[in-house]
């Protein structure tokens, strides 16, 4: 496990020194970033100042969910995001022999090649908004706050999943580049809050593609106002992370060369 951490530091100073190397690149890109990340939250302060609302729920707990939903995709950009792309450029390039020869999980050494620290500006920007969303809400305790935590990273492990899933499909079907944009797509429903969906959505968001962890149930577990299903929704996520940790290692074992 030592060794294993060791190589993980030494693959994010690495990353670190590459971003420093090209200062104007990496600030323009963090920028870019949170920019398109936070255009969303802009749209909400336009709805409330309109009088208008998600039905249910005040301006500030809107604002919540959508800063968690930014947190939870700076997470991910940061830490893992890279694989799917990482393993889309090596099957095209017939590359992915320089990892395997290494003596370390290839799997791992993808983890930590993938972070990512140009989404630094994104996890400022969410955590600027959190903290302006949690000032109108108020009324956490400690076992809110623990329950957050969990349900957050229940929503990493959703989108780890995705992330091994697409990258696992890489290997048979290198122009699925489609794929992730599809799933963005579907992500976008953790924005907003589940009670305005017809109850047949809400199940599917839940249980069968829980994309409603990734923001909607760390929020309203913050604020006090959270379910039995979603605790529940936790097993969903595992089995997500799970899937996709033993696909991606499965198609690995068959990988042979440019092309999948």
């Amino acid at each position: 496990m030592k060794r294993l951490l060791r190589i993980y530091r030494v693959c994010v100073m690495a990353n670190l020194a590459t971003a420093v190397s090209y200062r104007m690149n990496f600030l323009l890109n963090c920028l870019i970033t949170l920019i398109g990340n936070v255009l969303f939250p802009l749209v909400t302060v336009i709805i409330y100042n309109s009088n208008a609302s998600f039905a249910g729920w005040t301006f500030h707990e809107a604002l919540l969910i959508q800063a968690v939903f930014i947190l939870s995709t700076a997470c991910a950009s940061m830490l893992f995001n890279g694989i799917m792309w990482s393993t889309m450029s090596h099957v095209v390039e017939g590359s992915l022999e320089v990892l395997l020869i290494k003596p370390a999980p290839g799997l791992f050494l993808l983890l930590a090649q993938a972070f990512n620290i140009e989404s630094i500006g994104l996890l400022t920007g969410g955590l600027v908004i959190f903290g302006y969303a949690l000032g109108g809400v108020g009324g956490m305790s400690l076992v809110t706050w623990l329950l957050f935590l969990l349900l957050f990273a229940a929503g990493l492990l959703v989108m780890l999943g995705v992330v091994l899933i697409v990258a696992a499909i890489s290997f048979k079907w290198v122009a699925n580049s489609r794929l992730p944009e599809m799933f963005e797509s579907v992500k976008a429903f953790g924005r907003y809050p589940g009670t305005i969906f017809p109850r047949m959505l809400v199940a599917i968001s839940s249980f069968i593609f829980p994309v409603s962890m990734i923001a909607f149930f760390p929020a309203s577990a913050l604020i006090g106002r959270w379910k039995g299903y979603h605790l529940a929704a936790i097993l969903p996520c595992l089995l997500f992370a799970g899937f996709g940790v033993w696909l991606y290692n499965r198609m690995l074992h068959s990988y042979k060369s440019a092309g999948g």
